[in-house]
């Protein structure tokens, strides 16, 4: 937009002879002839003040007065006016249909320049402004869009006029962005080639909805929400009944399926513990410090059973200079005692050999001996028992010590140990193969 500028006037004032400079600010005004209206003579005076005739004298006194009313008359309408325009063209037929506020502004043939104080351009876009400022935060949110649409029928050619509306619809948004504090996103910008020298602001306002509309309103979602909470109670009832419908079948199945009592002593009662069959050993213990068990235990009748197990290892580090080396074989017969057959007594034999190095002097030999094992077997399925037993008898151990120097193992002596005590300890996975 171009700047103010000031053009000075220097007239005969039209109510007198004396003479007046008027001063004249203008916003881009457009194009006009100065009229310089000179009055040598003095005119005779005005027989009716409020109606002065082409060459009447009006005192002064009485041209204050008028001056002052009209100032105040001109006051007063502007301020209407200022009051009005945000409501201006905002009506419409059905009340609940969105209100259409439209602005016309005027350009003048052949210029795309915005002139706001010429043919009410000012007194509109006060209006557009304030209609802006009551609905902005609708506008920034795109909810109520800026429709602005540019025409132009002065240039020769329909290109020229395109152009022309382009730049007057951007005269008059840069107003908008800049007063009413917009930005190009809020607007939807059209040109034409047609129907004149204009640009035209429009903003489609919903309307604000009637009492019966928001009570209507208010119904709809009170029902929404009872049909939810029915189909919810619905659902839940739904879900209780079949998870009762579930815990009814699955006790039905239970009852189906449970011994009577007499019965459930009696199996208890049977020697599950020594049930003739096959059944697989795995020592815990010995698996806990590395050294792989297995075994297996053959029941020949419902008291006696024959049982071989097995152990080997051999671990060597630190260069094989540690060394721990050892396999056993322990046949074993067992006699199950008690109405249960959970408790047993039996005897053992253990033969193997063995090679540890814990220290610079390594043992190497043989050993071999046996005794009386006793232990109690907890059920804990149909298939697996938990078998807790512990071996005392006698042990002996013939071996050789040595060192090793340079890689190369070195004899330092025989030695022959008897040991009386524990024997054979364990914590024994069985798995009843059948």
């Amino acid at each position: 937009m171009l700047p103010f500028k000031q053009n000075p006037l220097a007239v005969r004032s039209p109510f007198g002879s004396e003479r007046v400079t008027c001063v004249r600010i203008c916003k881009n005004s457009p194009p006009h002839k100065k009229i310089i209206t000179d009055a040598s003579a003095l005119t005779p005076p005005c027989p009716n003040p409020l109606d002065p005739g082409r060459g009447c004298f009006v005192p002064a006194a009485t041209r204050t007065n008028l001056l002052k009313i009209m100032n105040r008359l001109l006051t007063l309408l502007f301020a209407l006016g200022l009051l009005a325009g945000p409501t201006f063209g905002q009506t419409a037929d059905n009340p609940s249909d969105p209100a259409p506020a439209e602005y016309t502004f005027h350009f003048v043939a052949g210029d795309d320049m915005f002139y706001i104080p010429w043919s009410g351009n000012g007194e509109e876009l006060d209006r557009l402004l304030a209609c802006i400022a009551q609905n902005k935060a609708a506008i920034t949110e795109g909810t109520v869009p800026v429709l602005v649409d540019g025409y132009c029928t002065s240039q020769p050619s329909e290109a020229e006029n395109l152009a022309m509306a382009k730049t007057r619809s951007n005269r008059v948004k840069t107003e908008m962005i800049l007063r009413g504090g917009l930005t190009e996103a809020c607007f939807r910008t059209k040109n034409h080639a047609s129907d004149g020298n204009f640009v035209t602001v429009r903003l489609v306002i919903p309307a604000t909805p009637s009492e019966a509309e928001l009570e209507a309103q208010r119904r709809a979602a009170e029902k929404a929400e009872a049909e939810r909470l029915e189909a919810a109670k619905r659902a839940e009832e739904e879900r209780l009944a079949a998870e009762r419908a579930a815990e009814e079948a699955r006790r039905a199945a239970d009852e189906t399926e449970t011994v009577p009592p007499v019965l459930e002593e009696a199996r208890d009662e049977e020697p599950q513990g020594c049930a003739m069959g096959l059944s697989l050993r795995a020592n815990l213990l010995r698996w806990a410090t590395l050294t792989p068990d297995l075994g297996l235990e053959w029941h020949i009748s419902d008291r006696w059973s024959l049982g071989v197990g097995g152990s080997w290892t051999s671990w060597s580090w630190n260069d094989k200079q540690r060394r721990y080396a050892l396999w056993e074989v322990a046949p074993e017969v067992r006699y199950y005692m008690g109405k249960a057959r959970r408790g047993y007594l039996g005897l053992m034999f253990k033969t193997g050999a063995f090679n540890y190095k814990f220290s610079e002097t390594g043992k190497q030999g043989d050993l071999m001996g046996g005794g009386i094992t006793a232990g109690y077997r907890l059920r804990l399925n149909k298939a697996l028992d938990l078998d807790f037993n512990l071996g005392l008898g006698y042990l002996n151990a013939d071996y050789e010590k040595y060192e090793v120097i340079d890689g190369v193992r070195v004899r330092r002596g025989n030695e022959t140990k008897d040991w009386w005590g524990p024997i054979n300890a364990g914590v024994t996975l069985v798995w009843k193969l059948f």
